[in-house]
Formats: C-alpha cells, sequence, structure tokens
C-alpha cells in the first residue's frame, strides 16, 4: 500500500515505431507538470514515462526500412528520451518494454494470472484491428461499418488459438469499483461511456498470440505463444516499482492517457490486478487510484494527418519552442491542452495568442513593471517589509479558494498563480505608485506598494514554476532567492511555506534583466 507521503504518476509507454509528436509530448509535459507540483507540495514522486516496443507495427515498420525491429526499438527509444529531456521533463525512470526488469515482471504476473484460473487456451475469430493491435467486438465492429473506431482502417478477420483472460468474470467487481468510486474514471463523461460498455457485457479477451516469431515475450509454460502486446505494455506499471524500495509508490495515482486507449486501463488492467492480487505475495496489487483520459490535439481545425500536411511531428515542435520558448510551449500544452472531454486546436496562431495574453502581456509585463518601478523609486531594493496590506488578504483568498479541477493533478494551481499575477496588475491601477512617487513625502507609501507587488510576484511564481521552471527560476535570480537550489535536489520543496507572506526580506534587490516572454507580432 502506497505511504501517505508518495506520489506515483504515469504516462502510457509509447509505440517505437516512429518518432515522438505532439500526442506524446502533450501528455508527457501535463505529467511533468503534475510531478513538479506534486515535488513542490512536498511529496515523495515517482514520474514514470518509456516505450512500448513489443508491437507487431514495430517489426513491419523495421522491415519496410531494412532493419531489425530491436535497432528501429532502439533508436526510437532513444529520441523519445532525448526529446523529453529536452523538453523539461522530470521523470524519474523510463522503461523500455524489451528490458529484462520488465520481461521478468510480465512472465510473473501473467504466471500469477494463469495460477488463478483465470487463464485459460481456446480459439477466437473476431474482427482484428490491425492498426491498434486489438480485437473489435462485433456489435463496436459493426457500429462503425467494420472499420477501426480509432483510425478508420478496415478490420480484418482472423481466427486463431489464444490464451483468454476472464475478463467476463469481473464484471460485477468492476462495476461495484467504479461506481463507489467515483475519481477512479476521468472525466466524468469517460467514467459514464466505461461503465455503459461494461454493462453491455464483457467478454474475455485474448492475451497470447501464436506465431509471429520471437519479437515478444513467451507465454510461461507455453513457448508458442507471445504474450499479447497490450497485456506486456499494461504491466509496465508494476515493472518500473517491483521491488523493495519502490512498492511504496503503488497503487499509482494517476495513469495519464489518450482517450483511445481508456478500455485498456480503465477495464482489462484492474481486471487483470485484481486476479493477480489473488495469488499468496501479491496482495500489495490494489488498483490504481485515478485513470484520466484525455482528449486529442487537433490542427488548424482539423484532426492531424501527415497526408494534409498539419501533423505536428518532431521537427514542428522543435519550431515552436524556437519561436516561442521552452517555457511558452510548456505553458500552451498545460492550459490550453485537451485534457478534458473535447479536442484542443494547436496553431502558431493560437500559440501566440496565449503566449501574449498570458505570458508576455500578464506574467511578463507584470514583473517588469515591479522591477522598474523598484529601480526608479526605491534605487532597486525594497525597504521595509510590509506585514499587513491589502495584497495579503487578496493572496490568501486566491490560495485558499476552491479548486477549479476534479483532478488529483494540481493543474489548477497555474490558475491560481496566473490570478495572483492578475491582482498584482489591479493593485497597481487602484493605488498607481507611478502617480505617488511624484510626491517625495509619500515615499513610505510607494515603498508598501512595491513591497506587495514583489512578495505577492514571489508567491505567483512558485505557483507557476511546474510549467514555467526556466522563467520562474529567472525570477527567483534576480530578486536573489535561491529556491532553484533546494528544487534541484529531486524537485522537492515545501511550497506552502515557501508561499506563507514576507519571504521577500527588507533590502532584497531586483535586478533589471530582458523582458522573460517577448510580444510575438499577429496578423491583425
Amino acid at each position: 500500500m502506497a505511504e501517505p507521503d508518495t506520489f506515483y504518476i504515469t504516462t502510457p509507454i509509447y509505440y517505437v515505431n516512429g518518432e515522438p509528436h505532439i500526442g506524446h509530448v502533450f501528455t508527457t509535459l501535463v505529467a511533468d507538470v503534475v510531478a513538479r507540483t506534486q515535488r513542490m507540495r512536498g511529496l515523495d514522486v515517482m514520474f514514470a514515462t518509456g516505450t512500448d516496443e513489443h508491437a507487431g507495427k514495430v517489426v513491419e515498420a523495421a522491415e519496410e526500412l531494412g532493419e531489425t525491429a530491436q535497432s528501429l526499438a532502439d533508436r526510437n527509444a532513444a529520441a523519445f528520451r532525448d526529446t523529453f529531456e529536452r523538453l523539461g521533463s522530470t521523470h524519474d525512470d523510463f522503461i523500455r518494454t524489451t528490458q529484462d526488469r520488465h520481461k521478468r515482471t510480465v512472465r510473473k504476473l501473467v504466471a500469477d494470472l494463469a495460477a488463478t484460473g483465470d487463464v485459460y487456451l481456446g480459439e477466437y475469430e473476431g474482427w482484428y484491428d490491425a492498426s491498434q493491435e486489438e480485437y473489435v467486438p462485433e456489435n463496436r465492429a459493426r457500429e462503425h461499418e467494420y472499420r477501426s473506431p480509432v483510425t478508420g482502417r478496415e478490420l480484418v478477420r482472423r481466427k486463431e488459438e489464444n490464451y483468454f483472460f476472464r475478463l467476463s468474470a469481473y464484471e460485477d467487481a468492476l462495476l461495484a469499483h467504479i461506481q463507489a468510486h467515483p475519481e477512479f474514471i476521468q472525466p466524468p463523461a469517460r467514467r459514464n461511456e466505461v461503465l455503459g460498455r461494461i454493462r453491455d457485457g464483457l467478454n474475455d479477451v485474448p492475451i497470447t498470440r501464436s506465431g509471429g516469431g520471437d519479437w515478444g515475450v513467451r507465454f510461461p509454460g507455453d513457448e508458442d505463444h507471445l504474450i499479447y502486446v497490450w497485456i506486456d505494455a499494461l504491466i509496465n506499471y508494476i515493472s518500473l516499482i517491483d521491488d523493495p524500495d519502490r512498492r511504496r509508490f503503488w497503487p499509482a495515482d494517476v495513469h495519464l492517457i489518450a482517450k483511445d486507449i481508456l478500455w485498456f486501463h480503465a477495464v482489462i488492467w484492474p481486471a487483470m490486478l485484481m486476479a493477480a492480487g489473488k495469488t499468496p505475495g501479491n496482495e500489495w496489487l490494489g488498483l490504481p487510484r485515478t485513470v484520466y483520459a484525455h482528449s486529442f490535439f487537433i490542427s488548424e481545425g482539423q484532426k492531424m494527418s501527415k497526408s494534409l500536411g498539419n501533423f505536428v511531428d518532431l521537427e514542428k515542435i522543435d519550431g515552436f519552442v524556437q519561436t516561442f520558448g521552452l517555457d511558452a510551449l510548456r505553458w500552451f500544452l498545460a492550459t490550453q491542452g485537451p485534457i478534458g472531454t473535447v479536442d484542443s486546436d494547436i496553431s502558431e496562431a493560437r500559440l501566440i495568442e496565449v503566449c501574449n495574453a498570458d505570458l508576455a502581456n500578464t506574467v511578463g509585463n507584470c514583473w517588469n513593471r515591479i522591477v522598474n518601478m523598484t529601480q526608479r523609486y526605491l534605487e532597486g531594493r525594497l525597504r521595509e517589509v510590509v506585514t499587513d496590506g491589502p495584497m495579503r488578504t487578496r493572496v490568501e483568498a486566491v490560495l485558499a479558494g476552491p479548486a477549479t479541477d476534479a483532478l488529483p493533478l494540481g493543474l489548477d494551481d497555474l490558475s491560481r498563480g496566473l490570478a495572483l499575477v492578475r491582482e498584482i496588475d489591479g493593485f497597481i491601477e487602484e493605488t498607481q505608485p507611478f502617480r505617488v512617487a511624484k510626491d517625495p513625502a509619500r515615499a513610505a507609501e510607494v515603498a508598501s506598494i512595491l513591497y506587495q507587488c514583489a512578495e505577492t510576484f514571489r508567491i505567483a511564481s512558485l505557483w507557476l514554476w511546474p510549467a514555467l521552471p526556466g522563467k520562474m527560476q529567472e525570477v527567483w535570480e534576480r530578486a536573489g532567492l535561491d529556491y532553484g537550489a533546494t528544487l534541484a535536489d529531486g524537485g522537492r520543496g515545501k511550497r506552502d511555506a515557501w508561499s506563507a507572506w514576507g519571504g521577500l526580506a527588507a533590502g532584497s534587490e531586483l535586478a533589471k534583466g530582458p523582458p522573460l516572454f517577448p510580444r510575438h507580432p499577429t496578423d491583425s
């Protein structure tokens, strides 16, 4: 059972038949913002990502390129790891399903499933979705005119001998768990979708495929069968923490995934855990607390497609970073991405709009005003600490306000940080220190106003840092704060303690520097 001061968040593991694209980057960077937020709250975080390598489509892609599946997997796994690190991901582990530690755990867990009697050998015939490497039930195949519900590609009829998992035996247990724990599947619309499908009845699912070469993990006790790629992949969440030093992180707090793989994570995976947990020694295998399924990015108002030329690949992502800066891209993904049930548009015009409104005109401009006025009216240094002013009350009200989302993620903390910056702007307009400063007799009043502004921005920076780590670090350095040194040690800090009013000491210098965020020209 997870210890109370731990937090375990995972992304899905990504297929290595191609390089990273905006979908992979979105999920991973949102998970990174969440991980940073939880570390700042003082929790011991395990943030994991990685690559899913035993798919048939990896073999097919490698054959088209004239190389082995392993060499393709090695190259693209390195591309994922490099991309995530370049974009500031602070994942604690990166797992590959070709690693021995993973294959050992897969074989053990599947053997434990078989030992319970929940696995049996049978023959399966049905509609196979090669693009997703899964069988589609007859009713869903018919509903989608025998095309993939995800990609629209034509389904094929397939018949093969498989080992099956008795998913049907867990229908009542799954319904009871989902109904008793509404946080288990989020957002709520996704939970309703899963409940509807379960109530239509659960079929047993194949967990192996016969033949198929040697690209995969052998089924324990029958080497002629390879464990089905999706069963293999799901077990990565256990492989990552299956040692005495890491078991304290289970169950996972959040599996952050895209909506197209919700069924596997919200139905098949928990049923597997329920079954495996019946084996002595596996009592620790509880169910994850939340499976959160976000939506997709679209581009220029259309579904992304390489043929349409609107696919946001690695080259375009790097172009966005070069144009807008890494922190700006992170902010856009964390605040404008398809975290809910509606797909979100990504385009250069939309990036310009958000970066200008939130970052250049609000965060960057506010900090610039505070520094410039401090330089002009206070010779660059704050004077006495203002312990009791109107901004302290406003800060406490913003931070004590109700959460704006239902997630165990903390993404709404970014909204709180931005709200604090807007409170500063409003306070400046109300008090007008630039007018007060014209009267030398009111110098103490100017000092009080600017201290309150700077102290509120300091607090806001702590709440904005998970999405804007580079720029908030600049703010801290210019204000003589050493938060970065503490956060560098695994990113753990005591944000709530640091957010207490009065963190900027009397005499603190606010140094000048280049604008935090440039304003980007628009077509209008």
